[in-house]
């Protein structure tokens, strides 16, 4: 028996895998066949390559099966991550967006963004790789234009301020985020739901519209993941 592959459906892009031991598994159409990026398993069907979405590396692909209600990120779109490492989740939004699409990715850590020019912007030309702070936005302010979308994933303090200063410059009015917050990261002293209740308080206070909010457990312990619209 063969796997399955059909179209996700709710969301334009994915796809759910049911393998040949019956499990059910994500899937992003891979725009760089041959080409795996943190060796997730490849699969062919009529004519097409897909790549398995582990939740448990990446907190979109947990969003999705949490029970996410509407994604942002679709064909054609372009989308400020911040905080890309070395490119796993980043690699699947790239997918989703397609080739008519962009991902701009932010990324700090002079390793994790060699890896991810090396093993995955190289093949992929609809990503461009930016070594820098996110924190300081104006400092890649000639690098980026406008966005549809906004996908914020940092390991710091101030996350959710951190993606609206972002969002301030590059974010079109009505535009959506999907904000990862890491609860320990913040403040590990506090309760994770009161950190998320400040952090999504900074977001309102910024404009934002929250219309999701669903914690990841138990792909990640102490993380929740923030949909919300930008009204500037």
């Amino acid at each position: 028996m063969s796997a399955k592959i059909e179209l996700h459906p709710e969301f334009q892009g994915v796809y759910i895998v049911t393998l040949e031991e019956g499990s059910r598994r994500l899937a992003t159409r891979n725009l760089a066949p041959k080409r795996s990026v943190y060796g997730e398993r490849l699969i062919k069907h009529e004519g097409a390559e897909y790549r398995l979405w582990d939740p448990y590396r990446s907190k979109l692909a947990a969003t999705i099966l949490r029970g996410l209600r509407a994604l942002p990120i679709q064909s054609g779109r372009k989308v400020l991550y911040l905080g890309a490492a070395s490119g796993t989740t980043a690699s699947h939004v790239s997918d989703l967006v397609g080739e008519r699409g962009h991902v701009y990715c932010v990324e700090f850590a002079p390793r994790a963004i060699r890896e991810l020019v090396n093993n995955v912007c190289e093949y992929r030309s609809n990503m461009s790789p930016i070594l820098a702070d996110a924190r300081l936005p104006e400092r890649y302010l000639h690098l980026v234009e406008k966005v549809d979308a906004m996908y914020c994933d940092v390991a710091q303090p101030e996350q959710a301020k951190i993606l609206a200063d972002n969002a301030s410059l590059f974010l079109k009015e009505n535009g959506w985020i999907m904000l990862a917050i890491k609860a320990r990261s913040i403040d590990v002293t506090k309760e994770p739901s009161d950190v998320y209740k400040s952090e999504i308080g900074t977001l309102k206070k910024r404009g934002f519209e929250v219309s999701e909010v669903l914690h990841l457990e138990p792909y990640d312990k102490d993380h929740a993941m923030v949909v919300a619209c930008y009204r500037g």
